[in-house]
């Protein structure tokens, strides 16, 4: 921690005051980029340009944060009154300062990547409820926005509780992340977390489609059992576990229950396994085991230190790797084969090219 306790005489000619203004705005650019969020100033600053020395004592305690802080000069004595007040001449920046810092922040908390995978899962297996133009209609739009919002208020009570529980070892992994960089305190997490839990489940039951809201309970079940730091639960500490829950959610419950939706309750039709929907599934199981077996590889430092047993940690990196290639090879395989033996021409086009 920088602590100066040199005092800065500020009585003598204007050379000397501006000498001592250099010195003070030196030290000062040097303390912004030290990274503190928290401070303690045991002795208030005082700069008086006209009668009376100022002696400079900082403490500080240290977080993680890019916050900065303005060293201001005043024309008086400082009152020496410890009080957190505009009176004083050292002030710390509030940590969102614009409305983009706070949307910045909550990009983050969010995990865009998990968000944008959720969007593109449920799109996708949507438009294989779909069995000509004409269904392409306002209610299918209605009916996909029916399942995408509280699908991604679920995904953001999910990514968000686990932050909640992995404050630690994100601190190592992830210290970018809102909670571990000290940007949102626990309160704020678990606001938001349960704001969002009651937010999709709640948009479940007014929409009142039987699908959706099973999907929307299994994946807040499994979620929270991936997660939460309780006896039988926190599966993400068992490789397999973890596997298994990131499995059911995307491969299972995002195909079928999303398609069942669209089939069922917007469409209003039997709801029939097809096999474009069994595919679709049988891939995504496969990619599913690829998503829990790469989304752990950077993660080792933090995983050994707290104990999470990945097959990045008790394989190896290397290995887990080569084992994830070898998976998506594998898949991307049998989707060729499928396209090329597919009687439809925009299906080969599709399957065949698209994926060469």
């Amino acid at each position: 921690l920088w602590r100066p306790t040199k005092e800065i005489s500020c009585i003598g000619s204007s050379r000397s005051i501006m000498s001592s203004q250099k010195a003070l705005l030196r030290n000062a650019r040097i303390f912004s980029r030290c990274n503190f969020t928290s401070l303690s100033v045991t002795r208030p600053i005082g700069f008086n340009l006209i009668s009376s020395p100022a002696s400079i004592t900082y403490g500080a305690v240290y977080r993680s944060s890019k916050n900065r802080f303005i060293i201001c000069a005043t024309s008086k004595p400082v009152n020496a009154q410890a009080n957190a007040d505009d009176s004083w001449p050292l002030k710390k920046r509030d940590t969102f300062q614009t409305v983009g810092d706070i949307f910045n922040a909550f990009y983050r908390f969010s995990r865009p990547h998990t968000v944008i995978g959720t969007v593109i899962g449920i799109v996708s297996v949507s438009l294989l409820a779909v069995q000509s133009l004409s269904d392409i209609s306002p209610a299918f739009w209605i009916g996909l926005s029916q399942a995408v919002i509280p699908a991604l208020f679920m995904n953001i009570y999910i990514v968000g509780l686990n932050q909640l529980y992995d404050i630690g070892i994100d601190k190592i992994n992830k210290p970018y992340l809102p909670l571990a960089s000290g940007e949102y305190s626990l309160r704020t997490g678990v606001a938001i977390v349960t704001a969002f839990a009651f937010m999709s489940l709640g948009f479940g039951v007014m929409i009142g489609s039987v699908p959706l809201l099973w999907a929307l309970s299994v994946s807040l079940v499994l979620g929270t059992a991936y997660s939460t730091d309780l006896p039988f639960l926190r599966w993400k500490r068992s490789a397999v576990a973890a596997a298994s829950c990131i499995l059911c959610v995307r491969a299972i419950v995002v195909q079928l229950a999303f398609y069942l939706h669209m089939q069922s309750f917007v469409y209003r039709r039997p709801a029939i396994l097809t096999k474009p929907l069994i595919f679709a599934t049988t891939f995504m199981c496969f990619f599913s085991v690829v998503i829990a077996l790469f989304k752990d590889i950077p993660d080792v430092d933090g995983d050994k230190i707290f104990g999470i047993q990945s097959f990045s940690v008790r394989l190896g990196q290397e290995r887990v790797f080569w084992l994830c290639v070898y998976l998506l090879q594998a898949a991307y395989g049998v989707a060729i084969i499928m396209g090329g033996v597919s009687s439809l021409m925009w299906s080969k086009l599709v399957m065949v090219q698209g994926i060469l």
